[in-house]
């Protein structure tokens, strides 16, 4: 039973993690716009998909010989930084284009907006692969990557599980530190307080949501080129139940909150673990064989029942802080 629950949480952890991340995009521009960026999910996809390509490109050939071509952890960091850069360049292009024009209009339309970007960009990105007959993409993850590190219970932790939670340390601790311990940090945050007061005092407002959408991107991309090592078989529509799952985290941990992203993200990752894996408690527990008729399939389900059951006592979100409306 021990081995079993220490399992879960270390693949909740691994999994949490992938979801804080995303999470982090739709809390950056939530906290300054009041926005659900719905089109975050298929920015994160695009992430992925440019780790898919320079896997693809840079990887050895099967028949090289070894020790020949890049470092699989060179080509990994040349993944990462270019989905970074690509995803918060398309992010900004998304602001500029799809809900700056759209900023003074009732808060229903630049959502609608956002969800017809992000039907736009699945097509783009089935386009772009379908010219190439790839309409299923499987990332050619270096078999390091997949080497065991050690067991913790019965779980295999593999190299690239320590890559994904080491990024994803870093990239807390880095947004943690710009946005609560610098000057832009400092802008970016009066600007989400009050854009008119802070436009008076020389801040310029624009400039800080378009940061804002870069740095939400970015991350989107970051946690793009880890889906792709984490879960390599990629498709037009694989940054939709991620991206919902992530923006659940968001709203579970309080949208806003970027501490409540990260608890949010890993207390969904370990809910949904735990009901995935739910039927071997049969295995464990005799008595209880009723529970082998809940199959991992049930697990998002699971997971949302859970949400809606936190949020209706914790309507705020975990860390979020209640509200009221200007006038």
């Amino acid at each position: 039973m021990e081995n079993f629950l220490t399992g879960i949480l270390v693949n909740g952890l691994l999994l949490g993690s992938l979801y804080a991340i995303i999470a982090l995009g739709y809390t950056m521009v939530y906290g300054v716009l009041q926005l659900i960026n719905f089109a975050h999910s298929e920015v994160f996809l695009t992430g992925a998909v440019v780790a898919f390509e320079i896997f693809r490109v840079l990887s050895p050939a099967p028949d090289a010989a070894p020790g020949t071509g890049l470092s699989p952890y060179l080509i990994f960091l040349i993944a990462l930084v270019s989905a970074m850069v690509v995803c918060g360049l398309l992010n900004i292009l998304i602001e500029r284009i799809a809900y700056r024009p759209l900023r003074n209009a009732p808060k229903l339309v630049p959502l609608i907006s956002a969800i017809g970007v992000s039907l736009i960009l699945q097509d783009v990105i089935r386009l772009l692969e379908g010219f190439q007959g790839r309409f299923q993409m499987a990332v050619n993850v270096p078999t390091t990557f997949t080497r065991t590190v050690f067991k913790v219970a019965d779980t295999n932790v593999q190299v690239k599980d320590l890559i994904l939670l080491g990024v994803a340390a870093v990239m807390l601790f880095g947004l943690n530190r710009l946005v609560n311990h610098s000057k832009v940090g400092r802008a970016i945050r009066a600007v989400a307080q009050d854009r008119v007061t802070a436009s008076l005092m020389g801040i310029d407002s624009n400039r800080m949501i378009s940061l804002t959408f870069l740095i939400g991107g970015a991350l989107g991309g970051v946690g793009g080129a880890l889906f792709a090592i984490k879960f390599p078989n990629l498709d037009p529509y694989s940054g939709t139940i991620p991206g919902i799952k992530a923006f659940s985290a968001a709203v579970l941990g309080g949208i806003g909150s970027i501490p409540g992203a990260v608890l949010g993200g890993l207390v969904l990752g370990i809910i949904e673990n735990f009901l995935g894996t739910l039927s071997s408690l049969v295995y464990i527990f005799p008595k209880l064989a009723f529970l082998g008729a809940i199959k991992a399939e049930y697990k998002d389900v699971g997971a949302f029942i859970a949400l809606i059951v936190i949020l209706i006592f914790k309507p705020s979100g975990l860390l979020g802080r209640s509200t009221t409306e200007k006038v």
